[in-house]
């Protein structure tokens, strides 16, 4: 059996320090965690759910209008940012069709996520299906899918254009639309498809399928670049896209890297949470509407965080000062 509440210490990680061994096991169980949020948290409302598709698909209209109406280069970096940051919404709506918490009706997601991901060129099912195989193996190094830890053997093995794309900013912040074409480095593949090896023969239909959805979106916008050039195309929905993944690369990346002094994946869970996480739990970082604080955390691990050991139960980057200290960042 699992320790009981009563066996936890109960005083915020904020209010106490505490030895933290980063490698065993907390001490408490998922179903601990599971049980402490409230039972109306769980409900699925595909009303609410649609509701949100509605609003952001027409501000997405309403923000290309206005666009196109003003037409002025000292609206555009405004329309940009907007836009490419609904876009990262758009996104998310289809993520949670694929986890199926958008609702209960397989069908109902499906439909909608691929509308949604389509939109935006991202493959629904192709998608759908790595980022649940990432969830399953998530930080596993021979058996994760997406910002999987390098192991340093293959780190001393990669070129200095390489150690540059992947390590050095911008370029990180644009591997999104790469990914999907040739998966992360050192695997093989695409999540278009049928046949790779991201997906078992039953699901090749629903990569099929995606695929169609995909290259017929591909197909409009080739489309509408010759009805209205391709430069106000590049300027209505060409940059917003880059926007959108840079949001996407910058938000998981950080999902996936980083120091914390506590339990690194526990971090940001509802306070209903607090009671079973105990001194384990971490008040979420208050920021305002532009997370500015995580700039210095992107930026430092981009440095450090490169690759983990090719021996040993390794659970963090050994390149990482704050977890070893007598080391430091190495550099090939």
């Amino acid at each position: 059996m699992g320790l009981g509440i009563s066996e936890i210490d109960y005083k915020s990680s904020n209010d106490i320090e505490f030895e933290f061994d980063p490698s065993a096991p907390p001490p408490f169980r998922l179903a601990d965690i599971r049980i402490a949020i409230p039972k109306h948290c769980w409900v699925k409302d595909p009303f609410r759910s649609l509701s949100y598709v509605f609003r952001d698909l027409a501000l997405i209209a309403t923000f290309i209008a206005t666009a196109i109406y003003l037409d002025t280069w000292l609206f555009y970096p405004i329309y940009w940012a907007i836009q490419g940051t609904i876009f990262w919404a758009i996104f998310v709506l289809g993520h949670d069709c694929g986890h199926g918490s958008f609702s209960d009706n397989l069908l109902l997601n499906n439909v909608v996520g691929h509308i949604l991901h389509s939109v935006i060129l991202v493959p629904y099912h192709g998608w759908r299906i790595s980022h649940k195989t990432h969830h399953q193996n998530h930080g596993n190094v021979e058996t994760d899918e997406s910002w999987v830890p390098m192991p340093e053997k293959l780190y001393k093995k990669m070129d200095y254009s390489s150690k540059i794309l992947r390590y050095k900013i911008p370029f990180p912040l644009l591997a999104y639309p790469m990914y999907l074409m040739k998966r992360s480095p050192g695997k093989s593949g695409s999540h278009f498809n049928p046949y790779s090896d991201l997906f078992q023969p039953n699901e090749r239909n629903y990569i099929v399928t995606s695929t169609v959805c995909w290259t017929i979106m591909a197909a409009i916008l080739v489309y509408l670049c010759t009805v209205f050039g391709t430069l106000l195309m590049f300027k209505i929905y060409g940059v917003p896209y880059l926007i959108f993944v840079m949001w996407l690369d910058f938000v998981t990346y950080l999902h996936h890297h980083g120091y914390e002094k506590k339990l690194p994946w526990y971090r940001g869970k509802t306070k209903a949470a607090k009671l079973v996480l105990g001194k384990y739990y971490r008040e979420p970082k208050q920021s305002g509407p532009i997370p500015f604080h995580l700039i210095k955390d992107l930026s430092r691990s981009m440095k450090q965080d490169h690759y983990v050991s090719d021996y040993g139960e390794i659970v963090f980057y050994q390149t990482d000062p704050h977890l070893f200290p007598s080391s430091s960042p190495k550099e090939e």
